[in-house]
């Protein structure tokens, strides 16, 4: 969308790609002749390459403001057609994975952790990561609620990921556990922008490496979004680890919390074509519950929910695509968890099925896919309807 170029003393400069705001431009205006209400998400970890070559993107605070450059141009250019914006998706993902593990761009982490990083310190640059994600997002809401969202008459949010955590057990200790793995995956985020501070659990654990927010940044982020994006796929067990943090300090494991999928060898869910998915649909109705409970009920969009497949037959997989009865299975047990949660009084206005499409997986690339309807790749992306496609036209039929 911007254009970026670097000078000889590093300084980054550009303007508007004028190609890209076309491209947008023709997408938006498809979607809307199509009946099809479009939420747009600002930062799906897609940073500029010249940013991170010259000051290291998001590690450093001269991001914030290259940001809300970023947002400020896409409003101008699509905000009178656009009623939703998401600023950030998954900064969780972002954090960690480019951060802690380094299994994700840029790859960085502690060398102590012999996880094959370009570099980094697992103990405060995820942190240090994860504040400048909060203040791109915080200033970019201001902007769009002090210039824009009065004539352009939208709304501004963020996408939060929403994984759920049972305790191994009914012992206090295990459920503290399972509480400090949530405010270290949700209310990292949820905190600073509902009060305007880091779960207290963080700042015990963490302490020094967490960066503080000055008032004048609390105030900004306090109340900073119109509805909440959620994205849940699945659930893990729990486990207090006291003296899992001995040595040197992780984000990987300050929380002093083991997470598995299985209990005493038994599974939290079915397995299902997606390796890091178990089936747990009460998990969507307990994530919502909480956030109820816990932040005042917010307005809510489950902006991610659904399951990928993986075939034998990987030079064919077509056949075996179409039939994607699991995939059925786990949206309409997902579905019948989420109306009760609505029945209970959360505050939900839609959900999104991930995905319309086969698409490219941040971890997986083309292996695993996510589509209601195929997409293939060998064949001029041809897309096919997956049985899933037909149900769950049915069922949104059945609705209006």
């Amino acid at each position: 969308m911007l254009t970026d170029s670097r000078s000889h003393d590093g300084k980054v400069s550009g303007g508007v790609n004028k190609e890209g705001v076309g491209y947008y431009n023709n997408l938006i205006n498809e979607l809307l002749a199509n009946g099809i209400q479009p939420f747009v998400a600002l930062f799906h970890w897609d940073l500029p390459q010249a940013l991170e070559d010259v000051y290291g993107g998001f590690l450093s605070p001269r991001i914030v403001d290259d940001f809300r450059e970023y947002a400020e141009v896409c409003f101008k250019e699509f905000g009178y057609r656009v009623k939703h914006w998401i600023t950030l998706n998954e900064p969780w993902s972002y954090t960690t994975s480019g951060y802690a593990s380094g299994v994700a761009p840029p790859g960085r982490c502690s060398d102590w952790q012999k996880r094959n990083c370009s570099g980094g310190d697992s103990g405060v640059e995820p942190y240090l990561v994860a504040h400048h994600l909060l203040l791109a997002h915080a200033i970019s809401v201001k902007l769009y609620r002090q210039k824009y969202q009065a004539t352009q008459k939208g709304m501004i949010g963020v996408s939060l990921n929403a994984a759920w955590y049972v305790p191994v057990s009914n012992a206090t200790h295990q459920q503290n556990a399972a509480s400090r793995a949530m405010d270290f995956i949700f209310g990292w985020f949820m905190e600073p922008i509902t009060i305007g501070n880091y779960p207290h659990t963080m700042l015990s654990l963490v302490g020094n490496r967490l960066p503080k927010f000055n008032k004048t940044q609390a105030e900004i982020l306090r109340g900073s979004f119109d509805f909440l994006g959620l994205n849940y796929y699945t659930a893990s067990y729990a486990a207090d680890a006291p003296k899992i943090n001995v040595g040197k300090p992780s984000f990987l494991t300050d929380t002093r919390t083991t997470i598995s999928s299985e209990r005493n060898g038994i599974p939290i869910g079915p397995k299902t074509g997606t390796s890091w998915i178990r089936m747990y649909p009460r998990g969507i109705r307990s994530i919502l519950l909480y956030v109820k409970k816990k932040y005042n009920n917010p307005l809510i969009y489950v902006t991610e929910n659904g399951v990928g497949d993986t075939y034998k037959n990987t030079s064919s997989p077509l056949k075996e695509a179409l039939v994607d009865k699991g995939r059925i299975e786990c949206l309409r047990r997902h579905l019948l968890s989420l109306q009760s949660a609505i029945k209970d009084g959360v505050n939900v206005k839609g959900y999104f099925a991930w995905s319309l499409l086969d698409n490219f997986e941040w971890g997986d690339g083309y292996t695993v896919r996510f589509g209601l309807n195929f997409v293939d790749y060998k064949d001029g992306l041809k897309r096919y309807p997956k049985l899933s496609a037909n149900w769950f036209k049915n069922f949104l039929k059945k609705q209006t």
